[in-house]
């Protein structure tokens, strides 16, 4: 089962590969993109658990990223 898992894996990363190359996208700068914009949203949202993932759809390279907002406190410091 776990060949299979570590068959698809490869899987997508070589397609992500091929997809950095058509976009002549330089090795590296998805990662920095992603470092980046996890840096951002957790100096605004420290408390979340965000995450930037990379997808692959067709020739076109995706960055979703994934930011739970947690409601702010109430004044005073009560919440609700």
């Amino acid at each position: 089962m776990k060949r299979g898992r570590t068959k698809e894996t490869l899987k997508d990363r070589l397609e992500l590969v091929l997809a950095y190359d058509r976009a002549q996208i330089p090795p590296g700068k998805v990662d920095a993109l992603r470092n980046d914009l996890l840096e951002v949203v957790r100096r605004y949202f420290p408390a979340g658990n965000s995450s930037v993932e990379v997808e692959q759809r067709g020739d076109m390279v995706v960055l979703m990223a994934n930011i739970p907002l947690d409601e702010p406190p109430a004044p005073g410091g009560r919440s609700r």
